[in-house]
């Protein structure tokens, strides 16, 4: 569903930019470390739409968890964001570490948003199963 939101929006002439959350924290790291933390903010906030696909897989160090939280605020009710994952909002503390940090967060990207909560057989199982012949 997010490839095909940021594929339509691309359609729209807008610009969007898809990241794995952990690339994108290791992205900010890496832009940190090599004083470029500000060009890397200054591109991700010219985005029209910032897709962060699989939040929740991989717990986020402190200084990771805390770069993410500025790219978000940096976003707010500025320019679009999109999030994927498999956690439940309040299980969001485990990936970012700080109860007052994903609070935070939370709030931001949830005021004036649109929740959509998909269940159900897992899209990839479905299409595995399908391959091998089974129901």
């Amino acid at each position: 569903m997010a490839t095909a939101l940021g594929i339509a929006a691309c359609g729209l002439g807008k610009k969007v930019r898809f990241w794995r959350v952990t690339e994108l924290i290791t992205t900010l790291l890496e832009a940190k470390e090599e004083r470029q933390l500000l060009r890397t903010r200054g591109q991700l906030a010219k985005l029209d739409l910032l897709i962060l696909d699989e939040l929740g897989y991989v717990p986020a160090s402190k200084a990771g968890a805390e770069l993410l939280f500025d790219v978000i605020a940096t976003a707010y009710e500025r320019n679009s964001v999109l999030v994927t994952t498999n956690l439940p909002f309040e299980n969001w503390t485990e990936v970012l570490g700080n109860e007052r940090l994903t609070g935070a967060a939370l709030d931001r990207l949830t005021h004036r948003c649109h929740i959509l909560e998909t269940k159900g057989e897992s899209y990839r199982l479905k299409e595995a199963k399908r391959r091998r012949g089974g129901r």
